[in-house]
């Protein structure tokens, strides 16, 4: 899911790129998108990495490569077709469906509800699945309460919590991959060097790893290709905090 900006830069882009053969400067990509200042730019730029749209080039200038387009521009791969973008790739998430179930979401005092065992409590909860979460859309947004999945009750905390599909390869040295299911417990500040869902300037939601330094919000990736964004605290939200992960192989 893009955003209307990381939608409009993206086909900009691949305009660009099948007319002129190279990237546009971040001053075209800000007056194309009649932005006020190239950080916003830079932060579209990111989303868009991070999603898996396109991939930055190192050591050369003006090089971005689109790996691939938006579902009603692409091709029957979903590659882009500009010879000059390289040879496109198609994400495929991995999803969790067998452990999704229509079930009441999970509410506050560490009760969950959902499937029993025989003589005992309640040891499995059904948690609300909401979208998939890299940068660029705000957790409210995604909600989806159509969807859920059920969740072993030892890896949930106090309160409430949620599920949320991840999208890109930021904190793959955390070991959250691509296509995982992370469980989130809501919150509205976390511990220094905790993982966290983080939104930015109201509109871009974020899974990384919260660094607290002085007058600053660091959003640090477990990933070195990617770069730490620092932030004002006033720029940054805290949505919640990561307290389990659930992979299917």
């Amino acid at each position: 899911m893009l955003t209307r900006k990381q939608h409009q830069l993206l086909l900009f882009l691949h305009r660009h790129l099948s007319e002129e053969g190279v990237s546009p400067s971040f001053d075209e990509m800000k007056d194309a998108l009649a932005l006020k200042s190239k950080s916003g730019i830079h932060r579209l730029i990111t989303g868009l990495e991070e999603r898996g749209f396109i991939r930055r080039l190192p050591h050369r200038a003006r090089a971005i490569e689109i790996l691939r387009l938006p579902d009603e521009v692409a091709g029957p791969h979903g590659h882009s077709s500009t010879a000059a973008t390289g040879e496109a790739r198609r994400f495929t998430p991995s999803l969790v469906e067998s452990t999704r179930a229509s079930a009441a979401p999970l509410r506050a005092q560490g009760k969950p509800q959902g499937g029993a065992i025989p003589g005992g409590e309640s040891a499995i909860a059904a948690l609300p699945l909401y979208g998939r979460i890299a940068a660029g859309t705000p957790i409210e947004a995604l909600r989806d309460e159509s969807n859920y999945m059920q969740v072993p009750r030892s890896l949930l905390s106090r309160g409430d919590h949620y599920a949320l599909e991840v999208e890109g390869d930021s904190m793959i040295e955390a070991g959250i991959h691509d296509g995982d299911t992370v469980i989130i417990q809501r919150c509205e500040d976390a511990e220094n060097g905790e993982i966290v869902v983080a939104l930015v300037d109201g509109e871009e939601v974020t899974l990384k790893r919260l660094r607290k330094r002085k007058g600053a919000i660091a959003l640090e990736p477990a990933n070195p290709t990617f770069e730490t964004r620092l932030f004002p605290p006033d720029r940054v939200q805290v949505q919640g905090r990561l307290v389990g992960l659930i992979r299917r192989y």
